[in-house]
């Protein structure tokens, strides 16, 4: 390695093991994310009682051998009974899943591109990775492509958009520019040009323009049992290799001389690491649209409470990713009755400050010469 090179590298990063009371924080946040799945099926513009709520979930996933009678002990009709299960099951289940779906896609995807860049402010919004599927979906908005089948064609185009962004970066990490700085440079320079390619076409047609700007704010709230089942599918597959280069990345958290020597190829596994981190983050912008900062505060909430090791920190930044998110819309639903806010507005307000707390130290970090 020349010495320009080396200057180019950023210094090795220490890895923690698990803190004396790592294992009390990981089983708090399990416990934590059992605890809001259990209650976010009660937040709702319709009130309906836990013991109900209970019931119904128990009748449909046993079919009637659990709980023979959805609203049994209640006094509600056969009609309203009727309408608590598709409020229950149809709509709130539905929301929930997608809510811990794509949280845990943008906690591991930041997770691990955090740890290619070795950079605590790399994430999937500020890569582009978020941006290029909202210039897909304008596409869909403005230029009415396909709009009689939107349900189909929106999901394409925003998965379309965020896997080229993801494709776009990982051509750059190949030859002998694809330094970690160099991919990072490019990756902020795509969401500049991706933003401002936006905004060229929502000028197109003011109209389309409102709805994309809805969508780019973030929401759950049209998912359906079928969307869950196809982005469960995906979202999977790919946070399960993820969580299997969990040894790679500590090992690149040394340098990439020092991954080379004991047998990591650093390059390979970059590129392996973002594809598969744009394709978690396409498939959760492609059935939520654009929702910023899970993918940066999720993994540092496990750094700082468990343990700094990536094989910790990868599956359990999706556990994080997937409760904030949730907490998020249980907010968005419940803050003002009656009224479904985008829940990108939430993830907004406490990731903002989090990013600017980061970005503070991180820079003082640097001008004092500490890893």
């Amino acid at each position: 390695m020349t010495a320009s090179a080396a200057a180019r590298e950023p210094a090795p990063v220490a890895i923690r093991a698990p803190r004396r009371w790592g294992w009390r924080a990981g089983l708090g946040l399990g416990l934590a994310a059992v605890g809001l799945v259990l209650l976010s099926p009660l937040v709702g513009s319709v009130a309906i009682p836990p013991q109900t709520v209970a019931q119904i979930v128990l009748h449909q996933l046993s079919g009637g051998a659990l709980a023979q009678q959805p609203c049994a002990g209640s006094s509600a009709s056969p009609t309203l009974c009727s309408a608590y299960v598709e409020i229950v099951w149809n709509e709130r289940l539905p929301v929930l899943l997608l809510a811990l779906l794509a949280g845990s896609a943008l906690g591991i995807s930041g997770a691990a591109l955090q740890g290619v860049f070795r950079n605590p402010l790399a994430d999937p919004y500020l890569l582009g990775l978020s941006s290029g599927g909202a210039l897909g979906a304008a596409f869909l908005y403005v230029f009415q492509v396909g709009e009689t089948e939107a349900s189909i064609a929106l999901p394409i185009l925003a998965f379309g958009g965020s896997l080229a962004t993801g494709i776009a970066i990982l051509v750059a990490s190949r030859g002998k520019a694809g330094s970690v700085e160099t991919l990072l440079l490019t990756g902020v320079a795509l969401a500049s040009f991706l933003s401002a390619s936006l905004s060229i076409v929502l000028l197109y047609n003011p109209i389309g323009s409102l709805q994309v700007s809805f969508w780019l704010l973030g929401g759950v709230g049209g998912a359906t049992w079928n969307r869950d089942g196809i982005a469960f599918g995906g979202i999977l597959i790919a946070s399960t290799l993820l969580v299997l280069h969990g040894r790679e990345l500590n090992v690149m958290q040394l340098g990439n001389d020092v991954a080379q020597s004991i047998g990591v190829p650093a390059s390979a596994v970059r590129q392996r690491l973002i594809l598969l981190a744009s394709f978690a983050t396409a498939m959760a912008v492609a059935f939520t649209g654009v929702i910023g900062f899970v993918g940066l505060v999720a993994p540092h909430i496990v750094r700082r409470t468990v343990s700094s090791d990536y094989r910790v920190v990868l599956p359990l930044s999706a556990v994080a990713g997937g409760m904030f998110l949730l907490a998020a819309n249980d907010l968005a639903v419940s803050v003002v009755p009656n009224t479904q806010l985008p829940v990108g507005i939430f993830t907004s307000f406490a990731g903002a400050p989090f990013f600017l707390t980061l970005l503070y130290r991180h820079r003082r970090s640097t001008m004092t010469g500490e890893t």
